[in-house]
C-alpha cells in the first residue's frame, strides 16, 4: 500500500489534491497533515471538517514553539525582505520540516502540496523535502491548474468546499504576520479599505509607551514582566496593533522573478525589530554596525528563500552570536500614528559616556579639544589635493 503525506489546509487547493493524489499518482492514501504555527482556530476547524467529509486521515501537529524561536533568531538577525519583516517565508521550512516527521512516522513513500508553480512556497517546501528519500509531488503546479478548473472539479466531484469561493483574498495567518493578497489587491493603484486589516486599527492620536528588556539579543519581558516568546509575541501583537504599528503595503520581488503586490500586518515584529536595532546601536561599534549589516542582510535573503538549514546560515550565525552576547538591556518604544518609535534605551555594554559626548563637559577623558586640531588639518586632505590637481588639468 502506498501513501503521501499532504500539507493540508481544508481549502480549494489541498483539497483538490486529494482525489488527484489518488487518481493521477495512483496513491492508495492520503495523509493530510495540519501544522499549526498560530494560525486563528476557525482554520483548524475547517481543516478538521473537510478532512472528516473526505474520509482523510488527519494529523496536527503543533509547531508553535519552533516557529517562535526561528521568528526570536530573525530579531538577532534584524531580519526583513525589502523592508518587511519575514513571516510566511519563515513559517514554511518549520511546516516543511513538521510533514516531513510525519511522513515517516507513517511509512509515507512520498509528500506533496498544494503550491502553484508561480509563488515561493514550492521553493520552501520543496528545499526542506528533497533533502529526504521521499518523492516530491505539486498537483497544482505540475499539472497546470487555474483556480477555475479546481472549482469546476470541486464540483463534479461534491467535494467539501463552498463553491471553491475562499474569500475575495489569499490570507496567510500565523504567529509573527498575517499577509493579504489577490482581488483587486493584485492592481498596484488600488487603494485597499480598512477592510483588509485584522490586526491592526487605523493609526489614531492615541500613545502608549512599553519597556522591552533584552537578554543576549532575544526579548525576554514586556514592562518588568517575564515572557515566553508566544506569549511575548501574542502580547504585543495586540499592544502595538490597536495603534495601527506594522502595516506594510509594497511591490514584492519573488524568487521566480514575478513581482507582486503584497500587503501586510506584523505590529509584534515591527516593534521587537524597532528595539533589537535601537540596543544594538548603544553596545556595538561602528565597525560591528557596519559589517552585522552585511551579515543581517545575507541571513535576511537565506530567510526568504527558506534556506534557514544551509551552511552559510551557520557561519552567519556564528558572528551573530558573539555580537550578541552584549545585546542586553532596556528600549523604551512609544506608539504612536502607526509606528513604533523608540525614545530610550540602556545597557550596561552602552559604549557610550555621558560625560565625553556632552558640550557642557571640556574634553574627552585625557584627549583635549585640541587634539582634534591635527585630525581636522588631514581630514579632506587627499580630496583637497585632488581637486588642485584636476583644476590644474583643466587649466593645461
Amino acid at each position: 500500500m502506498t501513501r503521501v503525506a499532504l500539507a493540508f489546509s481544508g481549502g480549494l487547493d489541498t483539497t483538490v489534491c486529494v482525489p488527484l493524489l489518488e487518481e493521477e499518482w495512483g496513491y492508495d492514501e492520503v495523509v493530510g497533515v495540519t501544522v499549526d504555527v498560530g494560525q486563528p482556530e476557525a482554520e483548524f476547524e475547517e481543516a478538521a471538517e473537510t478532512a472528516d467529509a473526505l474520509d482523510l486521515e488527519h494529523h496536527v501537529v503543533d509547531a508553535k514553539a519552533e516557529f517562535a524561536q526561528q521568528c526570536f533568531d530573525s530579531i538577532r538577525a534584524n531580519a526583513t525582505y525589502q523592508g518587511y519583516p519575514l513571516g510566511t517565508a519563515l513559517a514554511r521550512p518549520v511546516i516543511a520540516e513538521a510533514i516531513l516527521d510525519v511522513a515517516k512516522e507513517n511509512d509515507c513513500d512520498a509528500v506533496a502540496h498544494g503550491c502553484t508553480g508561480k509563488g515561493n512556497d514550492q521553493l520552501r517546501f520543496e528545499a526542506v523535502w528533497r533533502a529526504s528519500d521521499l518523492e516530491v509531488i505539486a498537483p497544482v503546479r505540475e499539472l497546470g491548474l487555474t483556480r477555475e478548473w479546481e472549482i469546476e472539479y470541486a464540483a463534479e466531484k461534491n467535494l467539501p468546499v463552498e463553491g471553491g469561493n475562499e474569500g475575495v483574498w489569499s490570507i496567510d495567518t500565523n504567529l509573527w504576520s498575517r499577509s493579504i493578497e489577490g482581488g483587486d489587491l493584485e492592481q498596484p493603484g488600488h487603494v485597499p479599505g480598512e477592510e483588509i486589516y485584522d490586526w491592526t486599527r487605523a493609526p489614531s492620536g492615541d500613545t502608549e509607551e512599553i519597556e522591552i528588556t533584552f537578554e543576549n539579543g532575544y526579548p525576554v519581558a514586556v514592562d518588568g514582566e517575564e515572557m515566553e516568546p508566544i506569549a511575548l509575541i501574542e502580547h504585543l501583537n495586540e499592544v502595538a496593533g490597536k495603534y495601527g504599528v506594522g502595516r506594510t503595503d509594497m511591490m514584492e520581488d519573488r524568487m521566480l522573478g514575478l513581482k507582486v503586490r503584497e500587503n501586510y500586518e506584523h505590529p509584534a515584529a515591527t516593534t521587537l525589530l524597532n528595539a533589537h536595532e535601537t540596543l544594538e546601536s548603544l553596545v556595538l561599534t561602528k565597525e560591528e554596525r557596519d559589517f552585522k549589516k552585511l551579515v543581517d542582510d545575507e541571513w535576511s535573503q537565506k530567510g526568504y528563500e527558506g534556506l534557514v538549514d544551509a551552511p552559510l546560515m551557520g557561519a552567519l550565525e556564528g558572528f551573530i552570536d558573539e555580537t550578541q552576547t552584549r545585546v542586553t538591556g532596556t528600549v523604551t518604544i512609544r506608539f504612536e500614528g502607526g509606528q513604533a518609535r523608540p525614545v530610550g534605551r540602556d545597557s550596561e555594554y552602552a559604549v557610550y559616556d555621558e560625560s565625553f559626548a556632552s558640550f557642557n563637559t571640556e574634553d574627552v577623558g585625557d584627549i583635549t579639544q585640541a587634539d582634534a586640531t591635527g585630525v581636522a588639518k588631514y581630514h579632506g586632505f587627499q580630496e583637497r589635493l585632488a581637486a588642485k590637481v584636476l583644476a590644474k588639468a583643466k587649466e593645461e
